[in-house]
């Protein structure tokens, strides 16, 4: 069965593959597929600082991905002016010393959105949804929690908390958090600060509500909430925003494995011939996917 380890997190970095999909010339070619070929100067070249299977996966998938799926410039654009405004004065350092030119992380950029394309077509995001995600950028929360491994000791703190022990030494007590010498305090926080079991739960609290506990891949918590207030800052319109919340709201549902299966099946329903001997079983279970 053929196999490609595939990053699920969607968000755009300054590190990745470059100098893929670049202009085919005249250099032999070493891989041939249904959807178009990678030549030996575009493989050796990532050569000089890869791993060579690592690379060539990745050069076939991308070859692949871009037959199937189209990202506009008008994509790219927006995302490496997104980049900029987060990494804001230092950019072009950053770009240095990750030994980037623009035009790397704009191949970066167009890879990961062929990848997004592919994990993400399936996904499905209701218009509910952004109206909910929306109205939580509007609202900040103040709350609490405690942290513990297991439901059974969720349990035994809840039953504390119903008896009327306090949060404060309870979450010093049990919690694993980094919050528990705080008492449990997390501050004030909005939509998309917190994994999403936790986030539901809190915003569909009341105040000085205390929940069950509340699984997450932390863990399970126990949360109090002790204030909400409207944000203070223009978040814009729902017509505004409603791209980025669905973008978002999408990133939320993915789960890695059934990325990885999406591009896998992909990988498995185009034809490769790989004409390097040393590696024509790169997609072969166990060969070096660690």
């Amino acid at each position: 069965m053929k196999k490609i380890i595939v990053a699920a997190s969607l968000t755009i970095g300054l590190v990745g593959l470059t100098a893929c999909g670049g202009t085919k010339d005249n250099s032999e070619t070493v891989v041939k597929t249904s959807a178009g070929d990678v030549t030996k100067e575009q493989f050796y070249n990532e050569l000089k600082n890869r791993n060579g299977a690592e690379v060539l996966r990745e050069l076939i998938t991308i070859t692949v991905l871009e037959d199937k799926y189209e990202v506009t410039d008008k994509q790219i654009e927006d995302e490496l002016d997104k980049i900029k405004e987060q990494v804001g004065e230092d950019y072009e350092d950053v770009l240095k010393a990750q030994g980037l030119t623009e035009e790397d992380l704009k191949k970066d950029i167009k890879n990961s959105l062929l990848q997004e394309a592919a994990i993400t077509e399936d996904i499905e995001v209701t218009d509910e949804e952004v109206k909910q995600y929306y109205d939580r950028l509007k609202t900040e929360i103040e709350a609490r929690h405690i942290l513990v491994e297991d439901e059974e000791t969720a349990k035994e703190v809840k039953k504390k908390l119903d008896k009327g022990e306090d949060f404060a030494k309870l979450a010093k007590e049990y919690s694993s958090d980094g919050s528990a010498e705080e008492g449990g305090n997390l501050g004030y926080f909005s939509v998309g600060a917190m994994v999403p079991e936790f986030e539901d739960a809190a915003f569909s609290m009341d105040v000085g509500e205390i929940s069950d506990p509340v699984q997450s891949p932390f863990g399970f918590h126990i949360i109090e909430v002790t204030d909400k207030k409207e944000m203070k800052e223009d978040i814009g319109s729902l017509e505004e925003k409603e791209e980025e919340i669905r973008r978002t709201i999408m990133e939320r549902k993915i789960d890695p494995e059934e990325a990885m299966e999406k591009i896998n099946k992909i990988i498995e329903d185009t034809k490769i011939d790989i004409k390097l001997d040393e590696f024509k079983d790169i997609f072969e279970e166990g060969q070096g996917l660690g």
